[in-house]
């Protein structure tokens, strides 16, 4: 089974039309995952390449279209490698040595800017090879500086391994989902609703990740219906550590677990994976300002159709509404697309972002807080809106003592 994205390593490959981003690709994965062509633009829409890149583990290589075409579709094209940056972990600028200017630079500043580690790429050594110069510049900038040949090979394994040497400290020592609230020999008890958005014959990403998670670190899992959980903790001779549900069953499970349990949801854990928790309980605090008539915009990162009882087109307006006391107005975004003006929504509530990685995630916190919009995400915000938010932050003190001095 492959490894989800939000699991890889997300490597930007940026530069000019004709730089050889697409022949690096294609070299670093000796495969031809892009089409190389001596003529500029051939790459139009992002590629992305999964695979292993051993030791490090499961990466995702992202090429990019050039970012120095100008034409009415180049801008379409610019926009969307714009959108790349968002997602970038470890960026790869590809240039020719005599002609690194003001589009890499550009680049590099918007790498630099978001602290995204970067490797500078003096790709055709085989025509040109006059990188001394630039190469004593980014030294001082501590930014490492290959020189490759894509056809000839030259290079390439060097490039693998800055890439192993320069991954982002975040993605290796990457924290546990839950077993951290749980511990070793310990149990957690996962609470996963059969419902209609549930994938037949399999349960959603985020419960097999925890899943997972539990297992690696040699905690106990049990797996229960909604339905099913009250009789399942009777027959436990020992308390579990944590309860785990999923938030649309937040009000059974909140009913039905003893005080004394602590409980949580998956999406509430990915707002701590994958984002800034304490920032998203501060947004979802936020609630409390809105009024009739209000912007919100909800975000999904998958991009499924929504159904009757779709939890972010149906179940979360339904709760917020009547939290509320009156209707607000939605707007719906899915997918990687995200609204450039921010700043006519009183709130922004997103998903568990369980199919990203978590630079995008924390791209948009940004871009929200640029906007001085507050963002939450879909558990905090239902357990706010259904009145049991403390009990759901019970297992995160941090985040909890920021709720209880700001309320």
């Amino acid at each position: 089974m492959r490894a989800s994205k939000s699991f890889r390593l997300h490597i930007g490959i940026f530069g000019r039309r004709n730089a050889g981003k697409s022949s690096i690709l294609n070299a670093l994965t000796s495969q031809e995952v892009s089409i190389v062509s001596e003529i500029a633009g051939t790459t139009t829409d992002p590629v992305e390449k999964p695979m292993e890149l051993l030791p490090l583990g499961p990466v995702l290589f992202i090429d990019t279209a050039g970012i120095d075409d100008t034409s009415a579709l180049g801008e379409k094209r610019i926009k969307k490698t714009m959108q790349v940056f968002d997602r970038t972990e470890l960026g790869l600028i590809i240039s020719k040595s005599d002609e690194w200017g003001d589009f890499e630079e550009k680049i590099l500043r918007e790498l630099n800017d978001r602290a995204i580690p970067v490797i500078v790429v003096f790709n055709k050594c085989d025509i040109v090879s006059d990188s001394n110069f630039f190469s004593k510049s980014f030294s001082e900038e501590k930014i490492p500086v290959i020189e490759t040949s894509a056809i000839t090979g030259h290079g390439i394994q060097n490039l693998r391994q800055a890439i192993l040497d320069f991954a982002p400290d975040d993605f290796i020592n990457r924290p546990g989902i839950v077993s951290d609230l749980v511990g070793p020999g310990e149990m957690a008890v996962l609470v996963v609703p059969i419902d209609k958005e549930a994938p037949k014959g399999r349960i959603i990403l985020p419960q097999v990740q925890c899943i997972r998670d539990l297992l690696d670190n040699d905690s106990f899992c049990m797996v229960v219906k909604d339905r099913e959980l009250s009789e399942a903790l009777g027959r436990l001779n020992k308390l579990p550590k944590l309860v785990v549900t999923d938030s649309q069953a937040f009000r059974k499970v909140n009913a039905d677990t003893p005080p004394e349990i602590p409980i949580t949801s998956f999406s509430i854990l990915f707002a701590r994976l994958q984002g800034d928790l304490s920032e998203m309980v501060k947004g979802a605090m936020s609630i409390d300002q809105l009024k009739k008539g209000d912007k919100v915009l909800i975000a999904e990162a998958c991009t499924h159709h929504p159904i009757e009882e779709d939890i972010g087109t149906v179940k979360i307006p339904i709760w917020l509404n009547q939290y509320v006391g009156g209707r607000l107005e939605y707007t719906h975004h899915r997918g990687h697309d995200f609204p450039e003006n921010l700043s006519e929504f009183k709130l922004i509530i997103h998903c568990g972002a369980c199919m990203w990685n978590r630079r995008e995630m924390l791209s948009r916190l940004m871009k929200a807080r640029m906007a001085g919009v507050p963002l939450t995400n879909y558990g905090l915000t239902i357990a706010y809106s259904l009145g049991i938010f403390e009990r759901a932050l019970q297992p995160f003190p941090a985040a909890l003592e920021i709720y209880k001095t700001t309320k």
